[in-house]
């Protein structure tokens, strides 16, 4: 299912047009409800049913607090103990109230006396909401830590406190939870690592916040089913043209591996033709491993250029040559440096943070604490599509709209060889007519499925392979669905 995502500013708009026709009451007695609902189901999962079992709600002062105290009231009478530990300012009245009369109880974090062990069975974490500032107190981190040491089951009531909402940055100590309930829509942390990683399970209840709002996500991700329905299969009539030729110029004598990544990725990443057309050394090792790849000129429709090429003296005329052309290009590592000002927006650009910062004039810290706003950065100054690569990948097209979010995979891809890899794919399916924001999201997300799908370490070259095997799989589950 697709997944929009929306920053808090567009949330608190959405969720004002819904009070006023709703009221809050009914909005919050409805999230609470969706979080008693999902408790219970933890509590049921485990040994011991819920009868009896003890829920710690760890409070704060906002509604996302007075939704856990409502959720609270509803698992008491369900037989579960329940005692609020308040953790930040002055718990939310009617929630407090609710929750101490139907039998539940109210505590200070300072009469918890925290320390290694914890008697609860299930903690809900309604500390701060999207409007709270990320990481926590010194003495409420400590609480959360004991709870994720003894690996206590946490339900994080709209996102885990301490993470940024916004960016996906987790400054300090932040809840990880088992299961994160949110509301109406996803906001930037339930996509973008490091803040996902502490979000568990992610559950999105409808509380009448409504669909037809007429905000524009600023995040779109994927899951596999989108990525199988969306990709460019062959036909029964499709030549190696239809398909999509590729010309890859990377890689040079003194880094002959980056070539034969991306042509590796190119070939498994559906290409109909790929022309290596790059330096000597690398195709001869081309040559022996792929012979299907030609080396001679000729007609394509994407382009490749930039991983290990070095130091390029005629870079800059390679890729001017290419603008002129007018295909649309994949430009990796290297080729960076050689970008014509503006690039054309048909291109994609597939840096690292450090690329990136260096594009920019940057340092890597400002690409690295919010990378959204780094990648939509990159796109205008450039004049072309941005890949940037990293824990979460992300496309930005020059002409704004929603920032693209990949398919999360495993830290195990991250290794020298997997961007090489990653620019043929990308530059495949440029060739084969996906536009250039799409391509890169496509691209990074087949990349973490395939990785996914084989757990541990895999070089790249036998990643590509996984890949070419990955698009068979989906090609089939686009059949059946």
């Amino acid at each position: 299912m697709i997944r929009r995502a929306y920053r808090v500013e567009a949330i608190r708009r959405i969720e004002e047009r819904a009070i006023a026709v709703e009221g809050v009451d009914a909005l919050m007695q409805r999230a609470a409800a969706a979080v008693a609902a999902s408790a219970s189901s933890l509590l049921l999962s485990s040994s011991g049913g819920r009868y009896g079992r003890r829920v710690m709600i760890m409070v704060g002062a906002g509604n996302n607090g007075g939704d856990a105290l409502f959720a609270g009231a509803r698992l008491v009478r369900l037989g579960v103990r329940v005692t609020a530990v308040r953790c930040l300012g002055t718990a939310h009245s009617a929630g407090l109230a609710a929750l101490l009369n139907a039998g539940g109880r109210l505590i200070d974090l300072d009469d918890l006396h925290v320390t290694s062990q914890i008697a609860y069975d299930l903690v809900i974490d309604g500390i701060l909401g999207i409007g709270g500032r990320p990481g926590l107190p010194d003495i409420v981190a400590r609480l959360v830590q004991a709870v994720e040491a003894q690996e206590i089951p946490t339900i994080a009531v709209d996102l885990p406190s301490g993470v940024a909402a916004d960016t996906g940055a987790v400054p300090g100590a932040a809840v990880r939870a088992t299961r994160t309930v949110t509301f109406g829509e996803l906001k930037p942390c339930h996509l973008l690592q490091p803040a996902l990683s502490r979000c568990g399970a992610i559950t999105v209840v409808d509380i009448g916040l409504g669909t037809d709002h007429d905000e524009t996500a600023d995040l779109v991700g994927l899951d596999e089913d989108d990525v199988a329905r969306a990709w460019p299969y062959p036909t029964a009539r499709s030549d190696k043209y239809a398909r999509g030729a590729v010309g890859v110029d990377t890689g040079s004598d003194q880094y002959p591996g980056a070539a034969v990544m991306s042509v590796y990725g190119a070939v498994y990443g559906g290409a109909g033709y790929v022309r290596y057309l790059g330096a000597d050394r690398p195709a001869a090792t081309i040559s022996a491993q792929l012979p299907n790849v030609v080396f001679s000129p000729g007609r394509v429709q994407a382009h490749l250029f930039g991983s290990g090429w070095g130091e390029r003296p005629d870079g800059a005329q390679v890729l001017a040559r290419a603008a002129e052309d007018g295909a649309p290009a994949v430009v990796d590592a290297d080729g960076l440096g050689y970008l014509p000002k503006p690039a054309p927006a048909s291109w994609l650009l597939t840096p690292h943070a450090g690329e990136l910062a260096r594009l920019l004039e940057r340092e890597r810290s400002w690409v690295e604490e919010n990378p959204v706003r780094a990648v939509t950065a990159g796109a205008e100054q450039t004049g072309a599509t941005v890949l940037l690569k990293g824990a979460t990948q992300l496309v930005a097209a020059p002409k704004g709209g929603p920032v693209l979010v990949a398919v999360p995979g495993p830290a195990w891809t991250a290794q020298a060889g997997s961007g090489d890899v990653l620019g043929g794919v990308c530059a495949a399916l440029l060739a084969a007519g996906v536009n250039a924001q799409r391509a890169g999201q496509l691209g990074a997300s087949v990349q973490a499925l395939a990785a996914a799908a084989h757990p541990g370490v895999l070089a790249p070259q036998e990643l590509a392979r996984a890949i070419g095997q990955m698009l068979g799989r989906l090609e089939q589950r686009a059949r059946t669905r």
